[in-house]
C-alpha cells in the first residue's frame, strides 16, 4: 500500500511533520518552538537504520493521514471517564483529545498544598512558574518525536508543590483519546514542579475511548528541588491500534527521592524514552517498569540515567511478558561522569517469553568514566519453568491456572513497588482481563 503521508519520493520524511502551524503561547515559548521546529529537520524522522530505532520500525506511521484531533468530535461526560479514574478522593485533571475539561476534572481549591491545571492557564497569566522549566529538560536535540511535541502543543497538565507541602492524595493526569476518525494525533505536554522537601504522588494515564487508530506523543518533565520526593506513575493502555510515542525526563536536585513506575500494555507500538538526571549529590532514583505485549504489538522502553554529581543511586528494575507475534525492546544506559564518584547504579531486565514467535532484543549499558563506582547491569529472557508447572499440575492445578499463577508471579515484582493502591487495583484488574485473553491460545500446547 502506497505510504499515504509521503508527498513525493523527492521530498523528507519530515516533510508532513512540518507542515503544521507552532503551538500557541508566549514570545519566550514560540522561541523555543522555533527551535525545535529547526531540529526535526535536522533529526529526520526515525529510521531503523539509527542506533536508537534500530527494533522499533515507526515507518507505519507514515501510513497515515495525521491530523489535530477535532475539538467536541465526541461527546464525554462523567461515566466515560469513571472507569479510569484512580486518583480516589484524590485530584484529577481530564484532558479530551488533548483539550482540558476542567467540568470533568477535581481541581485543588483555595488553600490547597498543590496548584493544579492547565498549562495554557499558566502561560495565559504570567507565566512566572512555566519558564524556568518548560521545555528545559526533555531532550529535544536528539529526539525527533519530543522536538515534535515541542513544537506542537497546545496544552498539557501543570502540577506545582510547594516548599515543604505533603500532598497525601494522588493527582492524576488522564489523557482519552475519543476521536472516532482514523489519524487523530494529540501532543500532550505535562510539567511537575516539586520544590524544595516536597512530597507527591502523580498517576498519568492514556486510555482509549474508540478503536479508531490514533497517535499519541506525550512528553512530561519533572524538576525535583532539594529533598523533594515523587512517585511518577505513567499507565497506558490504549487501543491495540494506537501509536504512542513518550518522553519522561527527571532533573534531580540533591538529596531528591524520585520513583517511576511505567506500566505498558496497550497500542500498535509504544515507545516509552524514561531519563533522569541527578543533577546534585545524594539524589536517587528507582525506575521501575511491566510491559506486556501481544499480538502484532511492539512495546519498546529506552531508559537513561545520567549520574551528574557525587554519591548519587540508581535502581532499575523492568519486566516483559511477550505473547503472539509480538515484540519487546529494553534498551537501558547508565552513563556515570567522571566527577561521579561514589556512584551506586544497579540495572536489571528481565523478559518472559510466552510463544516461539515472540521476539525480545535487550540492550543494557554502561558507560562509566568514573573509577570510584559501583555498577552492575544485567539481562534475562526464559520461558516458563517447566519443573514450576509440573509442581502445579501435580497438586491438581489446570494448566491454564498454573500457567497464570507463574506469569503473575513474574509480574508482581513490578506490580509490588507501586506504592499507590488503586493504581495496584487497576493493574490485578488489567493482569486477570489480560491472561485471560491469552487462554485460548496458551491451552493449545496442552493439546
Amino acid at each position: 500500500m502506497m505510504d499515504t503521508l509521503t508527498q513525493t519520493d523527492r521530498e523528507p520524511a519530515t516533510a508532513p511533520f512540518l507542515a503544521g502551524e507552532l503551538g500557541p503561547g508566549p514570545a519566550w515559548l514560540q522561541s523555543l518552538r522555533e527551535q525545535a521546529r529547526t531540529r526535526l529537520g535536522e533529526i529526520g524522522f526515525p529510521t531503523t537504520e539509527q542506533e536508537e530505532w534500530r527494533f522499533t520500525n515507526m515507518a507505519p506511521l507514515r501510513q497515515w493521514p495525521l491530523h489535530a484531533a477535532e475539538a467536541g468530535a465526541r461527546q464525554v461526560g462523567p461515566a466515560d471517564i469513571e472507569p479510569f479514574r484512580l486518583a480516589g478522593n484524590g485530584y484529577c485533571l481530564v484532558f479530551v483529545d488533548g483539550r482540558f475539561r476542567p467540568e470533568l476534572s477535581t481541581l485543588p481549591g483555595p488553600g490547597a498544598a498543590l496548584r493544579a491545571g492547565n498549562l495554557r492557564a499558566q502561560w495565559d497569566g504570567d507565566g512566572r512558574e512555566l519558564q524556568p522549566h518548560l521545555a528545559r529538560y526533555a531532550d529535544e536535540k536528539a529526539n525527533f518525536f519530543t522536538a515534535l511535541n515541542t513544537a506542537s502543543f497546545e496544552d498539557g497538565a501543570f502540577v506545582s508543590v510547594p516548599a515543604k507541602a505533603v500532598v497525601e492524595q494522588p493527582v492524576q493526569l488522564l489523557y482519552l483519546a475519543a476521536s472516532e476518525r482514523p489519524g487523530a494525533a494529540v501532543h500532550a505536554r505535562n510539567l511537575i514542579v516539586a520544590h524544595q522537601g516536597s512530597s507527591v504522588k502523580i498517576i498519568e494515564t492514556y486510555a482509549s475511548l474508540t478503536s479508531a487508530p490514533h497517535l499519541t506523543n506525550a512528553v512530561t518533565e519533572l524538576a525535583l528541588g532539594l529533598e523533594a520526593r515523587v512517585e511518577h506513575c505513567k499507565l497506558q493502555n490504549e487501543n491495540e491500534r494506537a501509536f504512542h510515542i513518550a518522553a519522561v525526563q527527571a532533573a534531580q536536585s540533591r538529596n531528591s527521592h524520585w520513583l517511576s513506575h511505567s506500566i505498558a500494555t496497550g497500542a500498535r507500538l509504544a515507545r516509552n524514552q524514561i531519563q533522569t538526571w541527578l543533577v546534585e549529590e545524594g539524589a536517587e532514583a528507582i525506575l521501575n517498569g511491566l510491559y506486556l505485549a501481544r499480538g502484532e504489538q511492539l512495546i519498546d522502553h529506552h531508559t537513561v540515567v545520567d549520574h551528574a554529581q557525587p554519591r548519587c543511586e540508581s535502581h532499575e528494575f523492568y519486566y516483559g511478558i511477550m505473547a503472539g507475534r509480538s515484540h519487546g525492546v529494553f534498551n537501558g544506559k547508565i552513563f556515570v561522569r567522571q566527577d561521579a564518584q561514589k556512584t551506586n547504579a544497579k540495572q536489571t531486565n528481565r523478559n518472559l517469553v510466552l510463544s516461539e514467535q515472540a521476539l525480545i532484543n535487550t540492550k543494557p549499558q554502561l558507560e562509566i568514566f568514573a573509577d570510584d563506582v559501583k555498577c552492575t547491569h544485567g539481562a534475562t529472557v526464559g520461558q516458563l519453568n517447566d519443573e514450576a508447572l509440573f509442581y502445579l499440575r501435580s497438586r491438581g492445578i489446570g494448566a491454564g491456572l498454573a500457567r497464570r499463577m507463574l506469569i503473575r508471579a513474574f509480574a508482581n515484582d513490578a506490580v509490588e513497588r507501586i506504592t499507590l493502591a488503586p493504581v495496584r487495583a487497576q493493574l490485578e484488574q488489567l493482569l486477570t482481563e489480560w491472561f485471560e485473553s491469552l487462554d485460548t491460545s496458551l491451552s493449545s500446547h496442552d493439546r
